[in-house]
């Protein structure tokens, strides 16, 4: 068995090898499925990719608009009950308020199913999006709370800046103002945020995943560590950190559209 997965060569002739099948395509085979790596993680990737999607934009619905009016109403009642909102948000670990939903929402309201689980989008879109409101929840409440509390500090930052209070000496009216001068100066710091947590997403995935019984990337990558199975810990970790970079890419695109000085650089 050491001789047929190459466990008796040296580590770096083992990486070798691995580098050079997988450029070729073949990212070796699970020991405890005897599947290729490549084809677990292909029918699961779809089930992570909804699940921290659905994560994000709960994130950037919430903290973007809460952050604003945060912002706009600096130092009043609404402001700091805002504030308190975050910082709870923040406090919150993923584990414990994904059980606690269960506790609340399963065996009391009834309102989620007992088993968890993940149904395809094209095969029933209703049990798709309940399945998965409550894990992206869970998953996305702290984002939120950093979004919110980001969006709160760049808005403050551009809305004290000279070119912001010419406009307004101008008559330009408050909403005006911050259409055109505020959100497009103050989101680069919260895009820049977000390229950032929305990979860490993909880690904070495995927990949820595992409360939730969602079948994706971050539950098989657990039980893979559990039970030892090398080939497919390092297809998981590679397609984790390969989304990151694709994320972060995409951040440093969206720039250009935020700030045109970028794309002239």
């Amino acid at each position: 068995m050491r001789a047929y997965f190459g466990l008796d060569q040296p580590l770096p002739i083992q990486y070798w090898g691995w580098l050079t099948s997988l450029l070729h395509g073949d990212a070796g085979y699970s020991i405890r499925t005897g599947r290729p790596v490549l084809i677990e993680i292909g029918e699961r990737l779809p089930a992570t990719l909804e699940l921290t999607t659905a994560a994000a934009l709960i994130a950037i619905g919430i903290g973007i608009p809460l952050g604003l009016l945060s912002a706009v109403r600096a130092r009043s009642r609404l402001d700091v009950l805002v504030r308190l909102g975050g910082l709870v948000g923040l406090s919150l670990p993923s584990f414990w308020l994904g059980t606690l939903i269960i506790v609340v929402f399963s065996l009391y309201l009834r309102w989620l199913p007992n088993t968890g689980g993940y149904v395809e989008f094209a095969r029933d879109p209703l049990a798709n999006l309940a399945l998965l409101l409550f894990p992206a929840i869970t998953l996305g409440l702290a984002l939120a709370a950093a979004t919110m509390r980001m969006t709160r500090s760049a808005i403050l930052d551009v809305l004290g800046a000279d070119y912001v209070r010419t406009a307004t000496a101008k008559g330009l009216g408050p909403g005006l103002v911050l259409r055109r001068h505020v959100l497009k100066n103050g989101l680069i710091v919260v895009v820049t945020l977000l390229g950032i947590q929305v990979g860490q997403l993909l880690g904070g995935a495995v927990v949820v995943e595992e409360i939730f019984s969602v079948p994706g990337v971050g539950r098989m990558l657990l039980a893979a560590i559990v039970q030892r199975d090398y080939a497919l810990v390092q297809g998981a970790v590679l397609a984790i950190a390969i989304l990151f970079v694709a994320l972060n890419v995409f951040v440093d695109l969206l720039y250009g559209y935020l700030d045109p000085r970028i794309r002239l650089a």
